[in-house]
């Protein structure tokens, strides 16, 4: 199979053949002909296999050669990411693909000012890259109008959808024609995921190229358990052990990046970090170092779990392990895309047990464990499976415990002088004391 049977336009195929792309992966090859054909779709494939070119190619197509001239402040056709770098990104593959196409393309989200992109807006774009909070900034502002909307996508479609997303969602809605065409693409649905988008979509196609919700099978996966407090010193360990050139360090939170990267940079190791708080023109230049190689470690929240494409990375690291399940799939797929390996560890504490069972119930296997010499927990992380249940280890029967005076012995509660068999009451067991809570109304503190 090639592009062109799949029905793609010469153009396209030219700027395919620009790019080196020879033959179109599973989802490409199912979704573009749907989208082609004016259906609906929800398309479900791994991070990595080419999900931007299934929607784009086609939707390029449809916008060169249907509908009318784009007008001042409109726009034909809508791409929802969740994040920045997914926006730049897909923006990024959008240009290349219409590099022979005579349409207008454009990328607008947060973190930067908002005027040039409404003068950009004036003329009007064909297709628009865009993060909902900026997108309803400029429609609030009359700079955007939807009038001309014909398709609209909605990439990474589980983030986009999730609580977070779900007013911004609604708001954007409200404003767009009922009558559009409505793509969702991403790597993982959940059941209330599908079943919210399917009121949302007119009689989709769904395509399923890959198990749901399973990581790709070119990435080694382990973890390494370790007591919390310890973390930093296991990855500068394991760091120098590997002799890792490039990686890719995902931490729960804000301030975790930060200690960090200071940690690593105090140590002389290139280190540098992407996450909400920073401005959008640190983070990209913190990425493009990295990509440049110019940077060694680049340590990033989640926002960063989706969308960046970082091409032959050979490692990630969850430094923490993700609140949310699904993004463990995204995290790790920024490695081993395309076909290639990759590796990637994380590092477990033992509060983070019922994160670990949630990853491994989600992905359906259970992780290899191993225990690095000299950083063994002191507090064991328990055993867990892909069932989602928590493995515990029986706690051993307490000894008896010896008296202070007499040398006696506490035993079903009598006391039993040392040299004295105790008695055989097998009907009876001891009575323990079962603390009395006041059930009375909690009064609030001041």
């Amino acid at each position: 199979m090639t592009f062109a049977t799949l029905g793609l336009i010469e153009p396209l195929l030219r700027s395919l053949e620009t790019l080196g792309y020879q033959t179109p992966t599973p989802v490409q090859a199912q979704a573009i002909p749907a989208v082609l054909a004016g259906r609906d779709l929800m398309a479900a494939a791994q991070t990595g296999t080419g999900k931007t070119a299934g929607f784009a190619l086609p939707l390029l197509q449809l916008l060169a050669m249907e509908g009318p001239k784009v007008t001042a402040n409109s726009v034909r056709a809508l791409i929802l990411v969740p994040t920045r770098e997914l926006a730049e990104q897909v923006h990024e593959a959008v240009r290349q693909y219409a590099e022979n196409l005579p349409l207008r393309t454009y990328a607008v989200y947060g973190g930067v000012s908002i005027n040039p992109q409404m003068m950009k807006l004036r003329s009007g774009v064909d297709l628009l890259v865009a993060t909902p909070g900026r997108l309803l900034d400029l429609f609030r502002q009359n700079a955007l109008k939807f009038n001309q909307l014909q398709t609209l996508v909605l990439d990474e479609a589980d983030r986009m959808l999730d609580l977070g997303f779900s007013e911004e969602l609604a708001n954007i809605y409200r404003a767009l024609p009922s009558r559009r065409q409505t793509l969702l693409f991403s790597a993982t649905f959940s059941d209330d995921i599908r079943l919210l988008a399917g009121q949302m979509l007119n009689d989709p196609l769904t395509v399923e190229v890959s198990p749901r919700n399973v990581a790709a099978n070119t990435v080694k996966q382990w973890i390494v358990t370790v007591d919390k407090k310890r973390k930093p010193e296991l990855f500068v360990h394991l760091m120098r052990k590997g002799k890792w050139k490039q990686v890719l360090v995902f931490a729960k939170t804000r301030n975790g990046v930060d200690a960090l990267v200071e940690k690593l940079q105090g140590l002389g190791i290139n280190a540098d970090g992407i996450h909400g708080d920073k401005p959008q023109a640190t983070r990209q230049r913190a990425l493009d170092r990295f990509k440049a190689s110019e940077v060694q470690i680049l340590v990033a929240t989640d926002v960063a779990a989706r969308g960046l494409d970082i091409e032959d990375l050979p490692l990630v690291v969850n430094f923490d392990l993700p609140i949310v399940a699904e993004d463990y799939i995204h995290r790790i797929g920024r490695t081993g895309r395309a076909g290639s390996t990759g590796e990637a560890i994380s590092l477990v504490c033992a509060d983070e047990v019922n994160l670990l069972s949630a990853i491994e119930m989600l992905t359906r296997q259970t992780l290899k464990r191993q225990s690095e010499p000299d950083f063994e927990p002191e507090h064991r992380v328990p055993d867990t499976d892909a069932s989602g249940q928590v493995v515990k280890k029986p706690k051993k029967p307490k000894k008896p415990k010896a008296s202070g005076g007499g040398g006696g012995k506490r035993n079903l509660g009598k006391w039993v002088d040392s040299g004295e068999a105790a008695p055989v009451e097998p009907s009876i067991k001891p009575v323990r004391k079962v603390p009395v809570f006041n059930t009375g109304p909690r009064k609030r503190k001041p």
